[in-house]
């Protein structure tokens, strides 16, 4: 399994939501964040935006499914069909075990299912 962090643009958040629901992955973590890239925020006149409001999307999906999450979200996600500064990050990490509170099961990243012990 692995996590699929995407930060993108608030205004494109809902085409991102949208296109992995109707892709069927529905399950996603939504968090507002706000941050900078490369640009180290934007000037506008003499005012300077160091902290760009952004949205944090979380998801975790099977290996296999990894790369066709991640089109995805790019397609969703992208401004224009190139593409422009600000549009957002993706980043991918292993998840080796998750556990669900409310049956108390534990799943590994092999894919095996087990009940834990309180």
């Amino acid at each position: 399994m692995i996590m699929i962090r995407s930060i993108v643009r608030p205004e494109k958040v809902d085409n991102v939501l949208t296109a992995l629901m109707e892709a069927g992955f529905p399950g996603v973590t939504k968090m507002s964040v706000v941050g900078r890239g490369k640009q180290r925020g934007i000037k506008i006149g003499e005012v300077t935006y160091d902290e760009i409001p952004k949205e944090l999307l979380l998801t975790v999906v099977k290996n296999e499914d990894k790369d066709f999450v991640i089109k995805t979200i790019i397609k969703a996600a992208r401004t224009g069909e190139k593409g422009a500064y600000g549009d957002g990050k993706i980043f991918v990490v292993p998840v080796e075990e998750v556990y669900t509170i409310s049956s108390g099961m534990k799943e590994s990243a092999g894919g095996k299912i087990e009940e834990v012990k309180i």
